[in-house]
């Protein structure tokens, strides 16, 4: 079981920039490829970007791709999201998530088993 803890939330201004921070609970397996997920009010979870332990592969949102950055460091088990140029449709919970999955389906939030509490983004105009 791998638990996932999210950090770095808060409240922007509309322009501004954050990082979030996750950290496993336990050394995963470099097999694991961890992601970010967010949720609006009102709205699904969508996918935002992902990145595997080992290879470092990376994928983007389309969306959000000049906005964000996915990094890792594998030494501190821990995955980072920077958000750029942050807009009010930014504001959500964010996630972060891990799994074993690598397949087209990706970017579909039940492919994913194991996630963390989340962490609230409010960016204000």
């Amino acid at each position: 079981q791998v638990q996932l803890v999210e950090s770095g939330g808060g409240l922007v201004q509309a322009g501004g920039s954050l990082r979030l921070s996750c950290v496993a609970s336990k050394r995963t397996s470099s097999s694991y490829i961890m992601g970010w997920f967010r949720q609006a009010p009102g709205k699904e979870r969508e996918f935002v970007a992902s990145i595997r332990w080992s290879e470092g592969n990376i994928y983007y949102a389309d969306s959000l791709k000049d906005r964000i950055t996915i990094s890792r460091d594998n030494a501190k088990s821990a995955v980072y999201l920077q958000v750029n140029s942050l807009k009010p449709e930014d504001t959500a919970v964010y996630y972060c998530a891990a799994t074993y999955y690598i397949g087209p389906r990706y970017s579909e939030s039940g492919y994913w088993p194991y996630w963390g509490q989340g962490t609230q983004v409010t960016v204000s105009s």
